[in-house]
């Protein structure tokens, strides 16, 4: 069966529907070249199991299609992919009714190493972004990957409770927030998923891990409870936000956070669901 030519799951915009030219995407990011291989059906790939050839098509994808060179992350960060952090992208700006430029701003909460959403915004859209995270580490490294970048701005959020203060200042409008919540609840639970990919990879060994730091991966009550305590604490910056936006990955949180958005009178509710290969996710949104 011959392989279809586009990704149909991804957003109409999406730069990343057609099968990856791995020929072009070498030459814009060489250190990708050895990770390239020819499989048994004559394609060019790469193994997906390995996060040091997953970073660097990541980096050659950013070069290729928007000319960001130098983009890295350090060891143990998780490493986004980067056309499902595009088509949140791409979903936001229909909700922005496509609005261009600096003016439109955005919060991007838990930016993380990557700075993934505030890069591509800002090149896709000419958004301007303040990214915000709790490990200042991470907000050093993300400092380095928009070098040169005047119109994303990095900022620490002191305490981890909290989505919006200590971030959004007296007197600041955002066009929207956007949000990838930690999705476990426990250390605990973050190191068996990771078990769980490997075995699904049918790898034996934990030489080669998926990326992720205690941040990025679990909070208290895990992806339900940040998202509740987002939705509490969203009412309080009602007039500095347009549009409220966060990443859902389980479908059965829906009704719980739909009550939740019932309970704190938000006046509008949108799901957009979203897919890249088998992996599905939908990105909740709610205004006051």
């Amino acid at each position: 069966m011959k392989k279809a030519d586009t990704k149909d799951q991804l957003h109409p915009r999406s730069r990343f529907r057609s099968r990856y030219d791995f020929a072009r995407l070498a030459a814009a990011h060489p250190p990708l070249t050895a990770f390239v291989k020819t499989n048994a059906h004559g394609y060019a790939g790469i193994d997906y199991a390995d996060p040091r050839a997953v970073k660097a098509l990541n980096a050659a994808l950013l070069a290729d299609a928007y000319g960001l060179q130098g983009w890295d992350l350090p060891v143990g960060h998780l490493c986004p992919p980067i056309p499902g952090r595009s088509d949140y992208i791409h979903h936001l700006a229909d909700l922005l009714e496509f609005r261009r430029g600096a003016d439109v701003r955005v919060l991007d909460v838990g930016t993380g190493a990557s700075v993934i959403y505030p890069l591509i915004g800002a090149c896709e859209y000419e958004w301007s972004f303040v990214g915000s995270d709790i490990d200042a580490s991470s907000l050093r490294w993300a400092q380095r990957n928009v070098q040169g970048i005047d119109k994303i701005e990095l900022r620490l959020q002191k305490h981890p409770e909290h989505c919006f203060h200590g971030i959004i200042r007296p007197g600041e409008h955002f066009a929207a927030t956007m949000c990838n919540p930690p999705f476990h609840a426990s250390a605990a639970d973050a190191a068996a998923g990771t078990r769980r990919k490997q075995q699904n990879l049918g790898l034996k060994s934990q030489a080669l891990n998926f990326g992720g730091t205690a941040s990025e991966l679990w909070c208290v009550g895990g992806e339900l409870g940040f998202i509740r305590r987002m939705i509490a604490e969203s009412r309080e910056f009602a007039a500095q936000v347009g549009w409220f936006t966060t990443l859902v990955s389980k479908s059965e949180h829906l009704p719980r956070l739909e009550k939740a958005l019932r309970q704190v009178q938000a006046v509008e509710v949108r799901l957009q669901e979203m897919a890249q290969g088998q992996k599905k996710s939908r990105v909740i949104a709610w205004r006051f």
